[in-house]
């Protein structure tokens, strides 16, 4: 099942499942009667999926993160070996944005790089859940791009500034619900040149074993995302760029790049 975020003509966020073939003219969004949890209520309303906005498939209350979950990228950012625990940070609500929305260039940082990710959506309030039992928490799974200012993650010696601005949690096109998320695609393309290419097969922790760290720690509550890290092969993105990120069974989410107006183009090829 995939289940949409969206907004009509009047502008109100409302939350929906796509029935039939996303790319297909006659796909449709019928609306659920509130949050989407099971067992999921259809309204009976329809709307034509292409006459629709697509909004970002959630708004929880906050977003947790991991780094360095891949070998590989581990290494291309200076690592000699991988964390001998999984590496939490948080990103603010306030950074989520929905397919087609626009990154913003912010004016502290000059070296803005995309870093593709699954995103797991939380389903259910979760404390202390063991691995075993994890993914009973999953509503679903969607595509992400952790934006980061790679300049102040270096300066700062922390994370939360560098992750943080507005706009740097891209998430979307919908929620896909039915999804095996242990062997999944992952693709980033700018401006069709691919960029990053890999598999959650590559992931060093999976899905189940993030989800009972990270409840360890905080209770994680309906609606919040957990990001399982990025792929190697992460880059500097610039004004005019377009970014999408491809995971196999879910879809893509597209995104262009502007600058901040204060400083005009912003970014560099650094």
């Amino acid at each position: 099942m995939r289940i949409a975020r969206f907004s009509t003509t009047d502008q109100t966020p409302r939350y929906g499942v796509i029935e039939g073939d996303p790319g297909a003219p006659d796909a449709v969004v019928t609306e659920l009667a509130g949050f989407p949890l099971p067992p999921f209520e259809l309204s009976g309303t329809h709307h034509p999926l292409a006459e629709v906005k697509l909004l970002a498939p959630v708004v929880g209350s906050k977003i947790v993160a991991v780094g360095k979950n891949y070998a590989e990228h581990v290494r291309e950012m200076g690592g000699d070996s991988p964390p001998a625990e999984p590496v939490l940070f948080l990103k603010p609500s306030t950074s989520v944005i929905g397919p087609g929305d626009a990154i913003v260039l912010p004016a502290l940082s000059t070296e803005v790089h995309h870093e593709a990710e699954l995103a797991v959506v939380i389903g259910g309030i979760v404390r202390r859940v063991p691995v075993e039992r994890a993914l009973d928490a999953v509503l679903g799974y969607t595509c992400a791009n952790d934006v980061t200012a790679r300049d102040l993650q270096r300066s700062d010696g922390q994370w939360a500034r560098a992750k943080g601005f507005d706009t740097f949690c891209p998430l979307g096109p919908w929620i896909e619900t039915e999804l095996d998320p242990a062997d999944l695609a992952i693709e980033c393309r700018v401006d069709g040149e691919l960029r990053q290419s890999g598999s959650t097969a590559d992931l060093l922790r999976g899905v189940a074993e993030l989800i009972a760290y990270a409840s360890a720690v905080m209770t994680l509550l309906p609606g919040d995302v957990l990001l399982t890290g990025t792929p190697a092969g992460v880059g500097p993105i610039r004004a005019g760029n377009r970014v999408d990120v491809t995971i196999a069974g879910i879809g893509t989410l597209s995104n262009t790049v502007i600058a901040d107006p204060v400083i005009g183009d912003g970014g560099s090829d650094a």
